[in-house]
């Protein structure tokens, strides 16, 4: 594997989803555009935020569409690769669905990035496809000023199987499938202070295909879905509760967290993206009197990659929880819970 004799994280000015743009940004770039009401046959579109776009294709079968990529978060090629497509993928199992094949996006700039190294991004592309059982099936490249890595991923859904991230009900429990902190570990990572066995935690969850969407759309008691990414904790959250007219209710001391997270972020490596989550949707947080800054990033965090917050009946919870937890996903942690009333998050510390 190749070792780079610069670091891939320096041609970026940002990585992971923390490029992200910041939600305030999007909703104004997205207000003029027409709506896609016309288009009966499609389920999901852009109108509450979704993780991917579903097309009715026959009244059983749908089709689920979504595209991401982003520039470097780590400097190992394979990493940045595995990383990439892992994310993208997430978007599919978020919507309950599971996918059938994916388009490589890349830009490179040339002459600053080795062709060895363009490969081994695209073998770690590829081999997290081959583990989610899907071909890369083609693509398109471009000479661009930063890396970029990402994938169109093309999946399949039963219609009654469609988990939308505005169907959360009130009396639901809320299950995270990830420990927060991939923001702050990035931070920390491209500043070279943290430690081997933070950046195996790092990768090992970033690279955790969120495949467990798919099983659990099967099940009537998981209501909502929804994958936690570039907008944070609170940011999905407040997109689930908006888009499901309820109050979202986290508990802060229940959040799973990676293990360094807290050390870190209290040293101050945190995202320029954390902060402008916050300044873009701070006026649907209610946050509890005396929480710490170092709290708040943790909710605001841009995860890379991140887990699923899942909206399940009350009564099955445990259930659900234990079988998430058997699948492979042991920092899944219960956080909170549905109520009526308006489209908000409320914390409790």
């Amino acid at each position: 594997m190749t070792e780079p004799a610069f670091r891939l994280t320096s041609l970026a000015h940002g990585g992971g989803c923390g490029c992200k743009l910041a939600p305030s940004v999007l909703q104004e770039l997205l207000g003029g555009q027409p709506m896609a009401q016309p288009f009966a046959k499609l389920l999901v579109g852009t109108e509450t935020g979704d993780d991917a776009a579903v097309w009715d294709l026959d009244g059983e079968t749908c089709i689920v569409a979504t595209t991401d990529f982003f520039m470097p978060v780590v400097d190992n090629p394979d990493h940045f690769g595995r990383i990439a497509a892992t994310n993208a993928i997430s978007d599919v199992y978020a919507m309950g669905g599971t996918p059938i094949m994916a388009l490589a996006i890349l830009g490179m700039p040339l002459g600053k990035v080795e062709p060895q190294m363009v490969r081994e991004i695209l073998q770690g592309g590829s081999a997290v496809c081959a583990a989610a059982g899907i071909p890369v099936a083609g693509g398109h490249s471009i000479d661009t000023g930063e890396p970029i890595y990402g994938l169109a991923v093309i999946g399949t859904v039963r219609k009654n199987q469609i988990r939308r991230n505005s169907d959360a009900k009130p009396g639901d429990a809320l299950i995270l499938t990830k420990a927060l902190g991939i923001g702050i570990y990035s931070a920390a990572f491209k500043k070279e202070a943290l430690s081997p066995d933070g950046y195996e935690e790092m990768i090992a969850s970033t690279t955790l295909l969120n495949r467990v969407g798919a099983t659990l759309a099967q099940d009537d008691a998981v209501h909502g879905i929804t994958d936690v990414t570039g907008f944070g904790l609170l940011g999905h959250a407040l997109e689930m509760a908006r888009g499901s007219q309820v109050r979202v209710r986290l508990d802060m001391a229940s959040l799973p967290v990676l293990a360094h997270a807290e050390a870190l972020v209290r040293q101050g490596f945190v995202t320029g993206a954390s902060h402008r989550n916050w300044a873009s949707y701070q006026d649907g947080i209610d946050l509890p009197a005396g929480l710490e800054e170092w709290q708040r990033h943790l909710l605001t965090d841009p995860q890379t990659s991140g887990g699923l917050l899942v909206s399940v009946a009350q009564e099955e919870a445990d259930r659900l929880l234990a079988q998430i937890v058997e699948a492979g996903y042991p920092a899944a942690r219960r956080i909170g819970r549905i109520e009526a009333g308006e489209g908000k998050v409320a914390v409790e510390a």
